[in-house]
């Protein structure tokens, strides 16, 4: 029996790069790991058939009381996948849900939280969730933000952006390792051996570059034009847009940018988001 380690981020923020990096990294594959293999690799919490086996009766005649309480019995399975470490994909803040803990601390060993712009969430949120500008920019400061039951998946709770960083990110600890994206972007060589190393490897500096290479926003997207990728949005062309950061100087108003920092301002100037000509 494996325990978690759980790969956290608000949506739109890099945790498929992320575990395309790991997958990549583990399997020291020549070519680029398929993206549909990613799920083979890493568990999504909210992955329906996981809580059905602890359900009396369908999910969808559950109330969320009851959903809420499968969670940690779910969870404690998850650790039967590997007799190691278990990779676990989550979107959900860290807190609890009708009384219940999102995450199951119990089974837990660590997190890796991916931490990006509101700025850029709020670009790439749109498109994924056919959502406008500002309807993204009024679900980034929504405390009941989330998503629904659908046949495959039980809901996620994300609450606010700021709610969802400051509850992952607050209490310093050695279990818990908080990355930057854009950090990811300009210093990858430096960040993701940065994570290698808080997850105990030592992969050799070939390894870890074919790693980056395979994993990097030009090939997944590439990957996604050839073969689709099934975590695609029905309300999107495409799962992997641009990847760029500061996406929003081009497409943001002054008021759009102004509103995402009067909701935002503490924990963008935590991670140091706040641009200087809005200081």
């Amino acid at each position: 029996m494996g325990a978690l380690i759980w790969l956290a981020s608000y949506p739109k923020s890099g945790n498929t790069w992320m575990r395309s990096f790991l997958h990549n990294l583990l399997r020291n594959s020549v070519t680029p790991v398929p993206l549909d293999e990613l799920g083979d690799f890493c568990l999504g919490e909210s992955y329906a058939p996981w809580y059905r086996r602890h359900a009396d009766r369908p999910l969808e005649e559950l109330a969320s009381e009851d959903i809420a309480a499968l969670r940690p019995r779910a969870q404690r399975d998850f650790t039967q996948v590997s007799p190691d470490s278990v990779f676990v994909k989550t979107h959900n803040y860290l807190g609890d849900w009708h009384g219940h803990p999102l995450h199951n601390m119990d089974v837990t060993a660590g997190a890796i939280y991916i931490v990006r712009n509101p700025l850029d969430v709020a670009l790439s949120m749109g498109p994924h969730f056919g959502y406008s500008i500002d309807e993204a920019i009024e679900v980034l400061q929504n405390e009941g933000a989330g998503t629904v039951m659908d046949e495959n998946h039980i809901p996620e709770v994300h609450a606010s952006w700021s709610t969802h960083v400051r509850s992952w990110t607050e209490h310093p600890n050695p279990q818990l390792l908080v990355m930057r994206y854009e950090d990811l972007l300009d210093k990858p060589r430096k960040s993701f051996k940065q994570v290698t190393k808080f997850l105990g490897l030592s992969p050799s500096t070939e390894r870890l570059e074919r790693a980056i290479r395979n994993s990097s926003f030009k090939v997944l997207k590439a990957q996604e034009q050839k073969t689709g990728f099934r975590e695609r949005s029905n309300k999107a062309s495409a799962f992997f847009r641009e990847g760029r950061k500061d996406q929003w100087r081009e497409k943001l108003t002054p008021e759009q940018v102004r509103r995402i920092i009067a909701d935002h301002r503490e924990q963008m100037e935590r991670f140091g988001y706040i641009p200087k000509d809005y200081a």
